[in-house]
């Protein structure tokens, strides 16, 4: 089978992609492939559903430029395609005075990034919003909201294949990638797809892809599971809408903090703890290959040095219910232990630098033969049809050579 493009990976940036491809360039034969016998079955499937507003995302970054893009697209593409979603805003909480320069930082980041009707508010100020939340400053940021991601990528997914043509093939594991001057072979367990270009959105495994691909990343990818707990039904009172901590700048990751679901309920959480399997959603999930490949990533080793007192507190709280309502409890005092119900979890795909970078922005390597998105944590969920607009100008450029070739 002969296409112009494959596309590797069916989360939420792959159908994105895919949708956003065939709309701008109807002639091209576009076919994605899953390896999962459903759609955004990992990152996507196991999101919180926060669209968010680009608030925490250095100016001028790949984040901001493409989630505050991204954002408006997806507004704009739930209201055209009937698709629930609530803008019910959020608060960022100082819980110590230690913190408030970091939360004017945030503040003034946000202002950068053009979110102008953000709002410092008081500890007193906090209260209006949530009643049950303690701290001594907020930012009030009315613009994040909550939906379902996967109902998204199964919008995408329709439009692709059903508006636009695409192909859309689930059940196909890809095995090998075999490049020639020109073009290459896609082999997966039931097939073989000729193409000429490869675009590799493969999430938590889209470095095992460009390997595979005859490429030689410079980073891998480490699993970090998100840990869930849920309010207990009796409890959904104490939250109105979102909580968030402020974030230490020095490691990509929120700290656990509440979310309303579009689908109901409360979430509180997540913890980041080292995942020791790629697609490990429980304690239990081990891969002893995928681990050695982890830690003997020299990258990480320094990684471990760097923030072992960090690891090794989200691993307490992974298996110590007390402590992790403790870290809760900094936002809202009121919540106790047996409020909280075991809930989901997640698992983020984070690159890792051979030097030890964990890396806060999106990135992408890339050749003749392949296009690589080997880094895509959130906002890409937000960001996905920004993200989908720009790589589909990237491949489009490419079947018109006369063209300059711009950046991602």
């Amino acid at each position: 089978m002969k296409y112009d493009i494959v596309i590797i990976g069916g989360g939420i940036v792959g159908l994105a992609t895919a949708m956003q491809l065939k709309k701008s360039n109807p002639e091209l034969k576009v076919v994605l492939l899953e390896k999962e016998k459903t759609l955004a079955a990992h990152q996507t499937g196991n999101n919180s559903g926060v669209i968010h507003s680009g608030l925490y995302y250095k100016p001028g970054s790949l984040k901001a430029t493409n989630c505050l893009k991204g954002y408006s697209k997806l507004i704009e593409f739930c209201d055209a395609e009937n698709i629930p979603y609530e803008l019910c805003g959020k608060i960022v909480v100082a819980t110590s005075k230690e913190e408030l320069p970091r939360l004017e930082s945030l503040y003034q980041r946000g202002l950068e990034n053009g979110l102008t009707r953000n709002k410092m508010i008081t500890a007193a100020e906090i209260k209006d919003y949530e009643s049950s939340i303690t701290g001594v400053a907020g930012i009030w940021v009315p613009y994040t909201g909550i939906v379902d991601y996967k109902t998204v990528s199964e919008k995408y997914a329709s439009i692709f294949v059903n508006r636009y043509g695409g192909e859309i093939h689930t059940d196909h594991r890809v095995i090998a990638i075999k490049r020639h001057e020109d073009w290459s072979e896609v082999v997966t367990a039931n097939a073989t797809f000729e193409t000429k270009l490869v675009v590799n959105t493969a999430g938590l495994y889209c470095d095992k892809i460009a390997i595979m691909g005859g490429m030689k990343p410079d980073v891998r990818i480490i699993p970090f599971r998100g840990e869930y707990y849920e309010l207990a039904k009796d409890k959904h009172h104490l939250i109105n809408n979102l909580v968030y901590p402020v974030p230490d700048p020095a490691f990509p990751f929120l700290g656990v903090h509440y979310t309303r679901r579009i689908t109901g309920g409360i979430e509180a959480g997540p913890n980041a703890v080292f995942a020791f399997k790629r697609e490990g959603y429980k304690k239990s999930d081990i891969s002893v290959g995928e681990t050695m490949g982890s830690l003997f990533w020299p990258g990480f080793m320094k990684v471990m040095w760097k923030y072992w007192r960090v690891g090794l507190g989200e691993f307490y709280r992974s298996y110590n219910k007390k402590a992790f309502t403790r870290a809760l409890q900094k936002l809202s005092p009121g919540i106790q232990k047996n409020d909280l119900v075991p809930g989901g979890a997640g698992v983020r795909a984070q690159a890792c630098t051979r030097d030890g970078k964990l890396i806060d922005d999106f990135l992408i390597d890339q050749d003749k033969l392949m296009i690589n998105i080997l880094n895509a944590p959130s906002p890409a969920a937000t960001a996905s049809l920004a993200i989908g607009e720009t790589i589909a100008e990237m491949i489009a450029e490419r079947f018109e050579p006369a063209k300059t070739h711009s950046s991602f």
